[in-house]
C-alpha cells in the first residue's frame, strides 16, 4: 500500500481527476482514473485514489495513508452502495 502522496500520484496505473460525480458515496476527497473501457464486452476498468482519511460506503484509506484500488465493472449491473460508515466505527480501526 502506498503511503504518500507521491508514490501514488506517480502509479503505473496514473492518477485521476477529482471523483466528484460519486462524491455523495465519499467522505474526504477521492480521484478517478478511467483505464480501459468496452462497449461490446460492458467492462469497465478505473483506478480509485483515496486521500488519507477518505472512505466510500464499503470502507476507504486509513487515517494516515493514501489508498488505491482498481475497480473493474463486467456487465449491466450497477455499484451497489451501503450506507456510509459511521465516524465511530471508523476511529475503531486500526
Amino acid at each position: 500500500m502506498a503511503k504518500n502522496e507521491e508514490e501514488v500520484k506517480n502509479s503505473v496505473f496514473g492518477f485521476g481527476e477529482s471523483n466528484d460525480a460519486y462524491a455523495k458515496y465519499f467522505v474526504g476527497k477521492s480521484y478517478l482514473k478511467g483505464l480501459a473501457s468496452s462497449k461490446d464486452a460492458k467492462t469497465g476498468v478505473s483506478n480509485v485514489t483515496f486521500e488519507p482519511g477518505c472512505r466510500n460506503n464499503w470502507h476507504g484509506a486509513a487515517k494516515d495513508s493514501w489508498f488505491a484500488h482498481i475497480a473493474i465493472m463486467v456487465g449491466e449491473g450497477t455499484t451497489k452502495w451501503y450506507e456510509p460508515v459511521s465516524d465511530e466505527d471508523y476511529n475503531k480501526l486500526g
